[in-house]
């Protein structure tokens, strides 16, 4: 939605209500774009490395996938009721 600078002082309550829904919301002036109305999101906090260091374990032999695992996957049916 594009309104002019006057419609938006005038209207301010009802346009921060539609920028919060999601309606983007552009001021002119001029008849030019001149401002972007949105609603306030705070800002992501930076992730800090090394914060779980300790209390996370995976198994030495996470990567490993058991013969009859790959085989049950390979040599079964997919619809186990049909004869082949």
């Amino acid at each position: 939605m594009k309104v002019n600078m006057h419609e938006a002082k005038s209207q301010l309550s009802k346009l921060g209500k539609l920028a919060w829904e999601g309606e983007e919301i552009v001021i002119a002036k001029a008849g030019e774009p001149y401002l972007r109305l949105e609603p306030y999101r705070k800002p992501k906090t930076k992730r800090k490395s090394g914060v779980l260091k300790g209390q996370i374990w995976i198994a030495p032999d996470f990567d490993e996938t058991p013969q009859e695992v790959i085989d049950s996957f390979w040599n079964s049916k997919i619809f186990p009721d049909e004869d082949e």
